[in-house]
């Protein structure tokens, strides 16, 4: 059937056509709760993460609340979602317990969308309603962020704390302090402490608008910034394959959303809290805890750790796509003794529970609907290498007493990754057996490359003197990792055998 041939979906098409069926297998009753969540932010994971756990506890009675949603910036999807009324579908597609999972709904969760830009005095009226309790966001990691040119009066503030501020103050007026009408609000924004730094910066626009010592208090007091943790890979609307899936639901849905399977959601906050956003009662993978730093170095170090470890060495062994490093014989192998042996030990965590949640992350890794590349995992390297590989390379050898071999293989890989002696266009050109691929990292980390490669091609120093001002480099590591024991040693032995025979080889016999 033609696209121009199916009708689309929204709210009269659902009722009359798929109320009841697997796709809309909920009462009618759901698309009409009441507005419980402001929701800053209408993109893709939001709408496959935090507006699908509205829906599941919705269907199953125990929150009965929608969330109304505001277009932080000037141009969005606000009106798409308008014109379906706030319903769309989504496809939740992975590996789960070794077996492939395809799941399709249609969402329910958002009752109406507003522009900031447009329609900000009726983003400011919500303040009005009681029953509006939970602030979620998601304005990317640049949108909590603090602009000294905001202003309180303006319509609206540019930035999403100020607009957030401005909300709050109105609500602070409305209802006169009163403590019992503060707000829930949870950030997803992906940066460290992100309910305590937009915390922060609302206080500070709150001393630049010259406002009343006793709405900060009421901000302190009366308000709960929750710090979060969110993890799920959510890969938006399905261009490739939009045709095909139209066709399968007999609808044509503009605002279709796919993810994968998996979702955690860590939230560091008092547990009294759940009555209100009673996740828990909807078998959802959401933690309430004291303390979310664990639980972020646990997500940075194996999740990401295992990808950006593995970046280098797959892709100079002729691998494109993770899944298919994941499920090579020797890739596969390579990415699980690097987890298993290397990163896991060094954490301080129940062992079962890291166990698990890496054997969860090879699953992820498998999705054959997620065709996730190598060369774009690659972007800023060394800072990634940094923050999510060196950590665990620093506590085995200074802690555990231990050099982590499938780690400084790791390293040396990098450091061939990095080969390339010219950059252009703010890219480093490096090239995987005869054919060009482009480096992107910061100026500084190319220019330092390129002129090592470029001395060492033109045969002013030996690989040994590169690995060495590699390693000493303090301005890429943070720290000269010369004197950590056995560390240069190890890269020197594996570098050299990278570049004499090729990454394959040379991981074929670390396996010896």
């Amino acid at each position: 059937m033609a696209k121009k041939d199916l009708k689309m979906l929204n709210r009269e098409f659902l009722e009359k056509q798929l109320l009841g069926s697997e796709l809309a297998n909920f009462p009618a009753e759901i698309l009409d709760y009441p507005e419980k969540v402001l929701q800053f932010g209408e993109g893709n994971f939001l709408r496959a993460f935090v507006d699908w756990m509205f829906h599941k506890m919705n269907k199953k009675g125990i929150f009965k609340g929608r969330a109304v949603v505001i277009q932080p910036i000037r141009k969005g999807r606000i009106s798409n979602l308008n014109e379906q009324d706030g319903l769309y579908t989504l496809y939740l597609r992975g590996i789960e317990a070794g077996e492939e999972v395809n799941k399709k709904e249609i969402m329910t969760a958002i009752s109406r969308g507003l522009e900031a830009y447009s329609q900000w005095d009726k983003v400011l009226k919500l303040a009005e309603k009681e029953e509006i309790e939970i602030v979620v966001s998601n304005t990317t990691e640049a949108g909590i962020s603090y602009n000294p040119d905001d202003k309180l009066e303006a319509s609206p503030p540019e930035s999403f704390p100020a607009k957030l501020a401005a909300y709050l103050y109105r609500r602070y007026e409305y209802f006169n302090g009163d403590p019992e009408k503060g707000m829930i609000i949870l950030p997803v924004e992906l940066i460290d402490r992100n309910g305590d730094n937009l915390k922060r910066i609302i206080l500070k626009l709150a001393d630049d608008w010259g406002l009343e010592s006793e709405f900060k208090q009421w901000i302190k007091k009366s308000n709960h910034f929750l710090n979060t943790l969110v993890d799920r890979i959510v890969t938006g609307y399905p261009f490739n394959e939009i045709d095909d899936l139209e066709a399968e639901l007999g609808y044509h849905d503009q605002n279709l959303d796919t993810g994968e399977i998996f979702h955690l959601w860590v939230i560091e906050g008092d547990e009294s809290l759940k009555a209100k956003v009673p996740f828990h009662k909807a078998d959802l993978n959401v933690k309430w805890v004291d303390d979310l730093s664990p639980y972020r170095t646990t997500k940075v170090r194996i999740l990401n750790g295992a990808h950006t470890s593995t970046v280098p060495v797959a892709y100079l062994s002729g691998i494109d796509l993770v899944r298919d490093a994941v499920n090579d014989q020797l890739l596969g192998e390579f990415i699980k003794k690097a987890v298993f042996n290397d990163i896991i030990p060094t954490l301080r965590a129940d062992q079962a529970e890291l166990e698990d949640f890496a054997n969860k992350i090879f699953e992820r890794f498998k999705n054959p609907y997620i065709d996730h590349k190598w060369l774009d995992i690659s972007l800023n390297s060394t800072s990634k290498f940094k923050t999510r590989v060196l950590p665990s390379i620093v506590e085995h050898i200074e802690k555990l007493n231990k050099t982590p071999e499938y780690l400084i293989f790791s390293l040396a890989a990098l450091i061939a990754f990095y080969k390339g002696t010219e950059i252009e266009a703010s890219e480093l050109k490096a090239y995987r057996e005869g054919k060009e691929y482009l480096i992107k990292d910061d100026q500084e980390a190319l220019e330092f490359f390129a002129e090592l490669w470029s001395k060492y091609e033109n045969e002013k120093i030996e690989l040994a003197d590169l690995l060495n001002s590699v390693l000493a480099a303090k301005e890429l590591w943070g720290r000269d990792l010369t004197e950590l024991a056995n560390l240069e040693a190890s890269a020197f032995k594996q570098l050299k055998t990278i570049e004499k025979e090729g990454m394959k080889a040379a991981l074929k016999k670390l396996f010896i």
